[in-house]
């Protein structure tokens, strides 16, 4: 993702037939593999907006990015975990986000819209940001070779160095995230980490994913 940054899947349960058996306890019942009418309740789960049988499931993601972007990925809390590197207990590393897609912010709060800058704009702000990062490290290092501790060095660090988190969530709480963030309205950055988090929810609950595209790309 971006340039420096990944989502891996570290782990997965989750599955189709898990949210149709999570609906089917309701009457004391249990399938044991998939079939059309399984499949034609998935669909009715979600257009009825019947969310619960959707949380029986579980992605595990190890993923790497730049501090703002990790800001508002954590927003997102209802079903969701997260456990980030710490800069208290270890030194970061000079890994920091150059953005390739710089562009600039027209209309009103709410309503903007983002269109790329010239090739000389585009080529000044990553300098910028390319050197303004670099200065920042070589202070944050010397800050630690003179004894001050990482927690309060790190605070000279900018937004775009990257961090690494442990990521968890049910398949409902995906779903949501990726209504919201996979989506045009998003900041770009974001929206690339969601849409790669997506592929995950799609290779392994495909039924779930199409009836939630079909649904309008909004979570149950």
């Amino acid at each position: 993702m971006l340039d420096h940054g990944f989502v891996a899947l570290d782990g997965a349960l989750a599955s189709d037939l898990a949210v149709v058996n999570g609906a089917r306890v309701s009457f004391n019942q249990a399938s044991q593999e998939m079939s059309d009418r399984d499949a034609g309740l998935i669909r009715f789960l979600m257009r009825e907006r019947h969310g619960s049988p959707f949380e029986h499931g579980y992605f595990r993601f190890i993923v790497k990015a730049p501090l703002f972007v990790v800001r508002e990925h954590h927003r997102h809390r209802a079903g969701h975990s997260y456990n980030e590197w710490s800069g208290r207990y270890s030194k970061m590393e000079p890994e920091f986000y150059v953005p390739e897609n710089v562009r600039t912010q027209v209309g009103k709060p709410g309503a903007y819209s983002f269109e790329p800058v010239d090739d000389e704009v585009r080529e000044n702000a990553q300098r910028e940001i390319r050197e303004t990062a670099t200065r920042a490290f070589q202070a944050y290092e010397r800050m630690l070779e003179q004894g001050v501790a990482k927690e309060i060095a790190r605070a000279v660090l900018p937004l775009s160095t990257y961090t690494k988190y442990y990521w968890s969530c049910n398949p409902r709480s995906l779903m949501h995230f990726c209504s919201l963030r996979n989506h045009e309205a998003a900041q770009y950055e974001i929206r690339q980490f969601a849409a790669a988090a997506e592929t995950f929810l799609e290779r392994h609950m495909p039924l779930t994913h199409a009836a939630f595209v079909d649904a309008g790309r909004v979570a149950p």
